[in-house]
């Protein structure tokens, strides 16, 4: 299957801003790109890329005051395939646990362990451990928040929703990643494309999705609080403890957001000649 996947960022700048975008497809699936998908400005600007701490791919650039747009666009060659149900895998105590899924136990900027642990063990600490816990903790927090986009706040930590009860994709993430960490499962925080490909319609606006991983069984699993059942298409563009660490865009100076577009959909297939099989 070929999905067409992309993004584009507008913004007004009050003057000369450093900017630094995560909004490039994870190294993991660049084997599946059929192209490039280079961070393209408009003016053009000169792009440095580089590495971060997590292994995500970023862009480092200062945009002039005015209007700034960003846009990636390619296409990514996936099996077409539904997400994979995780097996009833270990749980490795911590002791066990390789040394660099320490930092996904702890607390951090929206998920906040201290707040939750003792709910967490009260509620879920009769549950078998493994895949069993894990999925006790999704299906509450599935079940306890309700998606809305109006009452979206990029401040909103993974205590606040549990107490409030509401939030969009990024909150469900976060409250399911507090209360596993809360419960010694390490997890960490995805973000990048999710379609709505083999659902049926309406569908809503394409935006982009964050879902979690939890590490059982000496390696990494896809969880999804939001939806809670299978996707396909789900494609990676970063990783880290929370969205702190992989905000699409982070701007050094003041801005208006002033236009912003996701687009992840089935592509044709192409014939053998190369052009789309319509």
């Amino acid at each position: 299957m070929r999905i067409l996947v992309g993004c584009q960022l507008t913004f007004e700048l009050a003057q000369a801003t450093p900017i630094i975008s995560i909004l490039n497809v994870h190294s993991s699936r660049v084997a599946d790109l059929e192209t490039p998908d280079h961070l393209v400005t408009d003016p053009p600007l000169e792009v440095e890329g580089y590495r971060d701490s997590f292994g995500n791919w970023c862009n480092r650039l200062v945009g002039p005051a005015g209007l700034l747009t960003l846009r990636t666009q390619t296409v990514v060659r996936d099996s077409g395939q539904w997400d994979e149900a995780t097996p009833n895998v270990e749980q490795l105590p911590i002791q066990r646990l390789p040394a660099e899924c320490l930092q996904f136990l702890l607390g951090s900027r929206f998920c906040e362990t201290s707040l939750l642990s003792d709910f967490a063990w009260k509620v879920f600490g009769p549950t078998p451990l493994g895949r069993e816990r894990v999925q006790a903790v999704v299906d509450f927090v599935h079940g306890h928040l309700r998606f809305d986009y109006d009452h979206s706040r990029p401040t909103r930590t993974a205590y606040e929703a549990y107490n409030e009860g509401v939030g969009v994709c990024r909150d469900f993430a976060h409250l399911a990643i507090t209360l596993m960490r809360c419960l010694n499962i390490p997890a960490r925080y995805c973000t990048g494309y999710v379609s709505d490909i083999g659902l049926p319609p309406p569908y809503a606006p394409q935006d982009f999705a964050a879902w979690l991983e939890v590490f059982l069984g000496g390696t990494w699993h896809t969880f999804d609080p939001r939806n809670n059942d299978p996707r396909i298409g789900r494609i990676l563009v970063a990783r880290g403890r929370d969205a702190e660490d992989v905000p699409l865009t982070l701007t050094f100076g003041p801005n208006t957001l002033v236009n912003f577009k996701v687009i992840t959909e089935e592509a044709p297939e192409l014939t053998p000649e190369g052009k789309p099989n319509d």
